[in-house]
């Protein structure tokens, strides 16, 4: 049972880049899906949530309207598609699940803590100015 982040990479300013987050041993369709990403000496931030099982999407302000999560429930992998990436876009990210009720995810899903066990081991996006 283990999460897999990848699609990490050095990216111009205004660049793109898509993350995977593939699970293997279980299936996410009662998972919250979650990336996070962690800049050097900063606090691990929630980025965006998909609810697998209300397919509801969340997602931090700062990357609104350029980022989108998505999943294909075939390949058993949420995505993270990445364009007009800032440098203030460069952290380590990470993906994580969890089974929250749908009625919590709105309120919780950017609370790392909440995420107790599956998290991908992290991929690194950069983005230079």
């Amino acid at each position: 049972v283990q999460l897999q982040a990848s699609g990490g990479g050095l990216v111009q300013s205004g660049g793109s880049l898509r993350l995977s987050c593939a699970a293997s041993g279980f299936p996410l369709d009662y998972y919250a899906i979650g990336w996070f990403r962690q800049a050097p000496g900063k606090e691990r931030e929630g980025v965006a949530c998909i609810d697998n099982i209300s397919g509801s999407t969340y997602y931090t302000d700062s990357v609104k309207g350029r980022f989108t999560i998505s999943r294909d429930k075939a390949k058993n992998t949420v995505y993270l598609q990445m364009n007009n990436l800032k440098p203030e876009d460069t952290a380590v990210y990470y993906c994580a699940a969890e089974r929250i009720p749908s009625i919590f995810v709105q309120s919780t899903w950017n609370n790392p803590h909440v995420y107790t066990n599956l998290w991908g081991q992290g991929t690194q996006v950069t983005v230079s100015s």
